[in-house]
């Protein structure tokens, strides 16, 4: 009897398996990298504002171009994907980033800091986030793409949580222009291993990522111009807008506004930065409640805690205590961004298709006009009232208007 022919070994679906998790985890740190760099800002914002005699709007206006930059350059930065690939990307992101935050340190008047910070630290965190990692995980993932989305949203908790207290620790030993330099240095120098990454395997990805990505776009009945004549496009664009419009009229003031309320800088610093523990838990809470009780409820359920996380913070500045701004990291900051992926899921599933790309990031245009527009607001209005109040509230209509569309568009009611 002849000898029956021994299996091949599994060690082509390993290896793809073990080189998808690398991808994934280099996706995760880049994503960090942008969202903490981006987010540093928060700390830089009080001894920059002192430094300079600046009012709470001016200085903001660095923060809010930055965001504006993230949110206009999304189509851009996919457009650059598509033609030279990640490797080139990511090596633009990471040395515009480097070069914003080490020139940053030179600057000596408002409009230098708005084009070192603001454009191009904005730019290269446009190049180092999240149109560049889900399309390159999209190349690894297939069925799974989902999931893997969410731990790269997931990643700007850790890079807030991780970069926001380093970045206290730098300006408390050497200066708000000290930290720059060593922050943009430290960029500049991760260029080069990222240089030298095997790209042309990390860019193949895995086949059964690509036979994924051709069994989507299967269904091509939507164009950008026929998305934007459906009510559920204009339904999702105002909810990244108004919902990124009232977080982030907050969130760039959150650390100093701790401050003002009487706990020390390091302190605040690190209680905001923790919120990245709590964004990943949160991400990994409401997708559980999507499975549990549906897309729309989850969602909703995440605003209510949003919330009730703004109310926590404005009774902060009454009774500062350990305890309220513990409830508000919990409930503000386990939910900032944790909306995204759902959102995001239920707009792909709406829009089917070869341009599904397309049609999602011309929606997220509205998550940055949001967030620049929000945070600078959010200074303006403090300027004008001398007072937190008015932005709170100026917080809680932008989010409850973000909430409506879950309610009343019937794309989304049914989502």
């Amino acid at each position: 009897m002849s000898a029956q022919p021994t299996p091949a070994p599994d060690t082509p679906d390993y290896t793809t398996r073990r080189l998808a998790f690398l991808v994934l985890a280099l996706c995760f740190l880049l994503m960090a990298l942008a969202r903490g760099a981006s987010e540093t800002f928060t700390v830089f914002l009080l001894p920059i504002s002192n430094a300079f005699g600046w009012d709470r709007a001016q200085t903001v206006s660095v923060y809010s171009i930055g965001a504006l930059c993230v949110g206009l350059a999304g189509p851009f930065v996919g457009r650059l994907f598509d033609h030279s690939g990640p490797r080139a990307v990511y090596a633009i992101g990471l040395v515009l980033l480097g070069a914003g935050f080490s020139v940053a340190a030179f600057a000596q008047e408002l409009w230098e800091l708005q084009a070192c910070i603001g454009l191009a630290a904005g730019l290269g965190s446009a190049c180092l986030g999240q149109v560049t990692g889900s399309l390159l995980v999209s190349r690894w993932f297939g069925p799974r793409l989902p999931t893997a989305l969410a731990v790269v949203s997931s990643a700007a908790g850790a890079g807030v949580l991780l970069l926001v207290p380093l970045a206290q620790i730098l300006i408390d030993h050497a200066g708000w222009r000290g930290a720059y330099h060593i922050l943009g240095g430290a960029m500049l120098a991760a260029a080069v291993p990222l240089l030298l990454l095997p790209w042309r395997r990390i860019t193949a990805g895995a086949g059964h990522g690509a036979r994924f990505a051709q069994a989507r776009a299967g269904d091509d009945t939507w164009t950008l111009g026929s998305a934007m004549r459906h009510h559920a496009f204009w339904s999702l664009f105002s909810i990244f807008f108004f919902t990124a419009l009232g977080m982030f009229a907050i969130s760039v003031q959150v650390v100093t506004y701790l401050i003002e309320v009487g706990f020390p800088p390091l302190q605040a610093a690190t209680a905001w930065g923790f919120s990245g523990v709590l964004l990943l838990i949160g991400m990994l809470t409401v997708s559980w409640l999507d499975g549990l009780l549906g897309r729309r409820r989850a969602i909703l359920f995440a605003y209510s805690l949003t919330i009730i996380g703004i109310v926590m913070l404005w009774s902060l500045g009454r009774h500062p205590n350990i305890w309220l701004l513990a409830g508000f990291l919990v409930c503000f900051g386990s939910t900032m961004g944790s909306r995204g992926p759902l959102v995001a899921a239920a707009a792909m599933s709406i829009f089917r298709g070869k341009r599904v790309g397309t049609i999602m990031g011309t929606i997220m245009i509205g998550q940055g006009i949001g967030s620049a527009l929000g945070s600078w607001a959010g200074g303006l209005i403090h300027d004008w009232s001398q007072s937190y109040d008015l932005v709170f509230v100026f917080a809680l209509a932008s989010v409850v208007i973000g909430m409506m569309p879950f309610l009343v568009a019937p794309a989304l009611r049914q989502s």
